[in-house]
């Protein structure tokens, strides 16, 4: 083992040399992945010094995710103490189902979720869990707002039309969450927005009374804390209030921004969390945690044992639910994804959380300052969001993102709202500073200048 933890530091060491002065790693088209490195398995064992250089070249040409040439993805980053108990994590090897397989790591888990929990303002009644990424944990939701809505179900199946509701801006996993549940994807209503991609609540108001005049049964409401594309914040408030009188679940995914609940400047683009039902964030993204670490809360425990507990005398043998986690979870085996969460919180504590979401807005201000104050862009976002979308001298979003990632210079990604196709550039990347952001534009329009003519070329029928 001590060979391989000097291995994996010898290689560390050279990828963090490698970053340093190459933020983006070599381009390797896919058609011609498998001829450019060494991937393929054998019978037999590898030549140690041949496995190193498999094994380094791998590494090498891996995208960076890390540095300050990647703004694709909602991720980024590398916070060390993040990093540090994800390593320890692994050393570990715990599953996260029994107090007897966990041990101790049980009560790290639990004690970030009762933290959670009470800055939302729930009482004991509370509870949550782990749960691979964003998209299960909003599957989570929707099996509990079914299970709400029916308890029969998880043993007789569905039997009537159950209807979601959910913003056009909001996350993919919506329709796929409810083939998974039984609910059905045509049953998915996708309520339009406004000009800032926040769900129209005089829209979904009217499909609701619509749905019941037919006689379907409206189950659950999906709120988007960040979308996708442009970072917007549904409200919460009255449509808690809405779904109160119908008795419709409200479930808030937060997987991208939701972490504004340790902001003190940014807390009331949440405003009215305490009265959801079911609440989601993902650490991995604005909080810069190693991926993954999803975290779903709901305000009555009840709701994740009746979706989610099953006994099995073979795993279940000592203890009682409370530190058994699988009663709670979406899987059996489950990796420790609290760890690297527990030591991030834990060295900077709830006020340094504050400062790394505080960051991330302050630098999506310094971007939006830098395009405003340049006639030669156009600014589709706005305030009180981390994504910053624009264009920059008409030129083709997808060609000159497609441009800067194949040329090493940049990894950034396009979207679209409206009849508008745009970059968007997500500042999620705490590491980051005001000066990281003035160079991403830098290096772009110096791209651009060189290949102008080539990217405009591209110009054709956009489809959004």
């Amino acid at each position: 083992m001590q060979n391989t933890l000097k291995k994996f530091l010898r290689l560390t060491e050279k990828l963090l040399r490698d970053e340093s002065q190459k933020p983006v790693a070599d381009f390797i088209p896919s058609e011609d992945l498998f001829s450019t490195l060494d991937l393929n398995l054998s019978e037999d064992p590898m030549d140690e010094q041949e496995f190193d250089l498999a094994l380094e070249n791998l590494l090498l040409k891996t995208p960076r995710t890390a540095t300050t040439g990647f703004f694709n993805q909602l991720f980024g980053g590398r916070n060390p103490k993040a990093v540090l108990g994800d390593l320890l994590a692994v050393m570990l090897n715990n599953s996260m189902y029994t107090y007897k397989a966990a041990g101790a790591q049980i009560g790290v888990e639990k004690v970030i979720l009762r933290k959670v929990c009470t800055m939302l303002g729930w009482d004991n009644e509370a509870e949550g869990t782990f749960a691979p990424g964003g998209s299960m944990t909003n599957y989570m939701a929707m099996v509990m707002a079914r299970d709400n809505f029916d308890a029969a179900i998880k043993s007789k199946g569905v039997k009537e039309s159950l209807i979601v509701y959910t913003s056009k801006e909001s996350h993919y996993s919506i329709p796929k969450n409810a083939s998974f549940s039984g609910i059905g994807r045509d049953q998915v209503q996708y309520i339009p927005t406004d000009q800032y991609g926040r769900m129209d609540l005089e829209k979904l108001a009217q499909a609701i009374k619509a749905d019941i005049a037919k006689g379907r049964n409206p189950m659950m409401i999906n709120l988007t804390a960040g979308t996708t594309v442009l970072g917007a914040f549904d409200a919460i408030e009255p449509v808690v209030k809405l779904a109160k009188a119908h008795n419709i679940w409200v479930h808030v995914d937060g997987a991208y921004c939701g972490s504004v609940m340790f902001s003190n400047r940014y807390r009331s683009l949440i405003q009215g969390i305490e009265e959801v039902d079911s609440f989601s964030f993902n650490a991995h993204k604005m909080l810069g945690t190693p991926l993954s670490c999803s975290i779903i809360v709901t305000r009555d425990k009840k709701h994740l044992h009746q979706s989610f507990s099953n006994n099995a005398s073979y795993l279940y043998q000592t203890d009682h639910d409370e530190f058994n986690l699988g009663k709670m979870s979406l899987q059996c085996g489950r990796r420790n994804d609290a760890l690297k969460f527990w030591t991030l919180w834990k060295s900077v504590g709830t006020k340094g959380l504050e400062k790394i979401v505080d960051h991330q807005f302050d630098l999506a201000q310094v971007a939006r300052d830098y395009i405003s104050s340049n006639p030669d862009y156009t600014l589709y976002s706005y305030p009180d969001s981390i994504s910053v979308c624009f264009n920059y001298r008409d030129v083709p979003a997808r060609a000159l993102c497609t441009g800067l990632y194949e040329a090493q210079e940049l990894l950034v990604g396009y979207g679209s709202f409206g009849q508008n196709e745009f970059v968007r550039f997500v500042t999620i990347n705490a590491q980051n500073d005001a000066q990281v952001i003035r160079d991403f534009f830098k290096t772009l329009e110096k791209y651009t200048e060189k290949n102008y003519d080539k990217l405009m070329a591209q110009c054709g029928p956009v489809e959004v």
